[in-house]
C-alpha cells in the first residue's frame, strides 16, 4: 500500500455498520483479494483472509445494515497471535478505506459458530473478528449513532494519557515530527469499545507499548485488547519504518487501581535520532 497519504487514510477512516446496499465492485474486489496477499506482520505469524458471502453462508450481523459480504481471517493459536492478527487486519480494513470501502470489526455482535464454519476454522486456529466489506450509506441507522454514542466513538483520549517518557508519570514531549504523527495515528487507532488500551513509553530511542487491560477476551483463549495493541502498532510502525524487538524494558508499572500488562510488543531503536 502507497503510505504517501497514509496519515489522511487513517485519521478518516471510521467504522461504518450501515452500507448502501450495493454489491462491491469486481475491480475492488480483485485489488483487495491481490492486496491481502502481500500482507505480513512483525511477528512472522501468517494470518489467511477469506471473503465470505453473507447469502450463501446465512452470515449477518445484529448491529449490520445493508451487507453483502464479509471478510473474516484466521491465525494459528500461538504466542502473540492476538497483536499479529491486529496488524495484519488492519492493514486490510485500511487499504479498504483507501478505495472507499467501508468496514468494521466485530469480534462479538455476530453468530460466531456460523462464521466459524464459514472459514473451516481449525482446533488449532483461531478466528478472532470479521469485518463487513461495503460502500457506506449516506446515513447511519438510528441503532449506528446509539452505538456510537454509548462508546464515545469519535473521541480520543489525550497524548497525556497515552504517551509517556522513562515511565508512567512523565508525559512525552517531542520534537521529531515523524513521531509525532505516528503517535497521533496510534490515537487515531480503532479499539474494542473504544478502550484505547495502548499505552507507550519512551526510553531512548526504544518505544515500549503496553497494554492497558481493561477488557476480558472474548474466550478464555484470547485477549481482544492485544489485537488492539497489534493495530496500534500497525500504526505506529507503518509511519516510522519501526522494527519490532521482544524484550522487557523493566519499567515499574502502576499497579493501583490500573493493571498493565506488556503487551510483548516493543519498538525497539525504530529510528536513529537526530
Amino acid at each position: 500500500m502507497d503510505i504517501s497519504n497514509i496519515t489522511d487514510i487513517i485519521k478518516t477512516r471510521k467504522s461504518f455498520r450501515t452500507f448502501d446496499g450495493k454489491l462491491i465492485s469486481k475491480e475492488h474486489k480483485e485489488m483487495l483479494s491481490s492486496y491481502i496477499k502481500t500482507i505480513d506482520n512483525p511477528y512472522n505469524i501468517p494470518v489467511e483472509f477469506i471473503f465470505l458471502n453473507a447469502e450463501e453462508h446465512g452470515l449477518s450481523s445484529p448491529v449490520i445494515k445493508g451487507e453483502h459480504l464479509y471478510i473474516a481471517a484466521k491465525v494459528p493459536k500461538t504466542e502473540h497471535c492476538e497483536e499479529a492478527f491486529g496488524f495484519s487486519f488492519e492493514k486490510m480494513v485500511l487499504y479498504a478505506w483507501s478505495l472507499g470501502i467501508g468496514t468494521t470489526w466485530i469480534g462479538g455482535t455476530m453468530p460466531r459458530e456460523k462464521f466459524e464454519k464459514a472459514v473451516q476454522l481449525k482446533d488449532n486456529e483461531l478466528m478472532l473478528c470479521v469485518s463487513p466489506l461495503g460502500y457506506p450509506a449516506n446515513k447511519m441507522s438510528v441503532k449506528e449513532l446509539a452505538m456510537r454514542a454509548a462508546i464515545k466513538a469519535d473521541k480520543r483520549s489525550s497524548e497525556k494519557e497515552l504517551f509517556f517518557e522513562n515511565n508512567f508519570s512523565s508525559p512525552l514531549n517531542t520534537s521529531d515530527e515523524k513521531v509525532a504523527k505516528a503517535l497521533e495515528t496510534v490515537r487515531f487507532a480503532p479499539s474494542a469499545v473504544n478502550k484505547q488500551p495502548w499505552r507507550i513509553v519512551k526510553t531512548g530511542n526504544t518505544y515500549n507499548f503496553y497494554e492497558y487491560s481493561t477488557l476480558g477476551g472474548h474466550s478464555a483463549a484470547w485477549d481482544v485488547q492485544k489485537v488492539d495493541m497489534g493495530i496500534a502498532l500497525c500504526h505506529f510502525i507503518t509511519l516510522t519504518s519501526g522494527e519490532l524487538c521482544l524484550s522487557d524494558p523493566h519499567i515499574e508499572t502502576p499497579k493501583k487501581h490500573r493493571i498493565y500488562c506488556r503487551c510483548f510488543a516493543l519498538n525497539n531503536a525504530y529510528i536513529t535520532q537526530s
